[in-house]
């Protein structure tokens, strides 16, 4: 009789434990979107390495669990794993950012964050205004960005634009890249993408000034010149209609601002209803 306790024990725990889908483990092609920004998250679980001279910057780095594939996908493009020196994020989620530390001790590379975010990841997740949303093992943050701030690492330039809202300091990267004597216009953006359990609003408001932050990141995400865009998840920029394994280097078939302006608006019109502005 002792057994119904501990069972009910663990179905609590898996009740509360953060859903996990198969795409977001299932290992996808690493490949080149243009210049030298290239793909190498899991199937859905967007990762980006900007790849230098002087050393490489990683985007995101999904579960814990991900940190072999993404290892595997660096180093299937030619790059030394060991040369990454920044790890940035989208946003201190845990299918994000729960191998950050991981990869930060197996590299040695900083991790660079938004100082909302920033607090979040020291905390690994515990923080966060969603319960249950999912925590990781805590992150040591090298340096806090400011909005507008450049990231440089030898000739690689990145522009910090802060995206608030899904996380009160998600943040999106944009990027020029001149490739073929053209230069390109590349928005890395973190989606107003909604999560259930937030309230804009009223005594459950999930944090002070989370509807005006959503409002900013539409906002600015509809002024951002975009020739060429990506999100943190596949799914969410229509990667797998753009790419197909073992197809060759194209950036023209990431090139897509009707796309990225349709799904901001997608996400804006979403925001709109839920929160009655």
């Amino acid at each position: 009789m002792k057994i119904l306790p501990t069972l009910v024990l663990l179905l609590a725990c898996a009740a509360a434990a953060p859903a996990q889908r198969s795409d977001w483990t299932r290992p996808f092609e690493a490949h080149r979107i243009i210049g030298n920004l290239y793909y190498v998250g899991t199937y859905d679980l967007a990762c980006f390495l900007v790849a230098g001279d002087e050393g490489h910057i990683l985007i995101n780095t999904g579960l814990d669990s991900s940190a072999p594939q993404i290892r595997s996908s660096i180093e299937s493009l030619g790059f030394r794993y060991q040369d990454v020196k920044i790890l940035l994020h989208m946003q201190a989620h845990f299918d994000h950012v729960a191998a950050l530390s991981k990869i930060a001790g197996e590299t040695g590379a900083e991790v660079w964050s938004s100082p909302a975010d920033a607090r979040l990841l020291r905390d690994g997740g515990k923080s966060d205004y969603l319960p249950n949303i999912g925590e990781f093992a805590p992150v040591k943050v090298a340096h806090e960005l400011d909005d507008g701030e450049v990231i440089r690492l030898g000739k690689t330039e990145l522009k910090v634009v802060l995206m608030p809202g899904h996380t009160p300091g998600s943040a999106g990267y944009t990027m020029q890249v001149l490739e073929n004597g053209k230069t390109y216009d590349v928005v890395i953006a973190n989606m107003g993408s909604i999560n259930g359990g937030t309230y804009f609003s009223g005594p459950k408001e999930s944090y002070p000034g989370i509807a005006a932050d959503y409002a900013h990141t539409f906002a600015v995400q509809k002024k951002l010149p975009v020739d060429i865009w990506v999100a943190g998840h596949a799914s969410q920029y229509g990667l797998h209609e753009k790419f197909k394994p073992g197809e060759g280097y194209d950036p023209e078939r990431f090139v897509d601002p009707q796309g990225y302006r349709a799904k901001v608006a997608e996400y804006e019109k979403t925001f709109r209803e839920q929160a009655g502005r």
